[in-house]
């Protein structure tokens, strides 16, 4: 539990920081690849996604009640799905975790940042291409660094705290489902 409220407090902070992309959006980090790979499933990502979107929508009114719903799924399930398969699978070809969570990090960052753009567009409220266009630059800008911040926080927590790695367990992978493992 505690490190499950440091990751929560983390991106909070990290998500803190929002830069003006136009036409009333704007890009921040995401941090769901992060907690995902950390705590080795993209269900905690979607809570810790979630518990943190809701203090920033009703406590500090940022990103709002009503896109609250298309948030979570953007930053909570996308990033945090993507997150984790893209870390295992990219794990297997290049071997390195730290490398790995970083690139996966990228990718968590900019595909919701892509969703949110067709979102925005099919409520009405966005153009599609220059929207596209202006979330994709920014997110692929924002994305290398979440992509450090990942990889740098992966390997000084697995460091710190080496029974928190579970790529080391040799016998068991987690398969992203509470409770549910698969033979390495």
């Amino acid at each position: 539990m505690p490190i499950v409220a440091v990751l929560a407090a983390a991106i909070f902070a990290m998500q803190a920081f929002n830069l003006p992309v136009g036409m009333g959006t704007s890009g921040h980090l995401v941090g769901g690849a992060l907690a995902a790979i950390i705590l080795g499933s993209p269900f905690a990502a979607v809570f810790i996604l979630t518990i943190v979107l809701i203090i920033q929508g009703v406590i500090f009114g940022d990103g709002g009640i009503t896109t609250m719903g298309v948030n979570i799924i953007n930053m909570g399930v996308i990033g945090g799905f993507v997150g984790f398969y893209g870390f295992v699978g990219l794990k297997k070809v290049i071997r390195n975790p730290y490398v790995s969570a970083g690139i996966a990090a990228w990718f968590a960052c900019f595909l919701p940042a892509l969703a949110a753009s067709f979102e925005l567009w099919i409520a009405g409220t966005f153009p599609l291409v220059p929207g596209l266009i202006a979330m994709g630059t920014y997110h692929a800008a924002i994305g290398v660094i979440e992509a450090f911040i990942t990889g740098i926080a992966v390997y000084l927590i697995w460091k710190a705290r080496p029974d928190l790695d579970w790529t080391a367990r040799k016998t068991e992978i987690p398969t992203g489902e509470p409770g549910k493992v698969a033979a390495a």
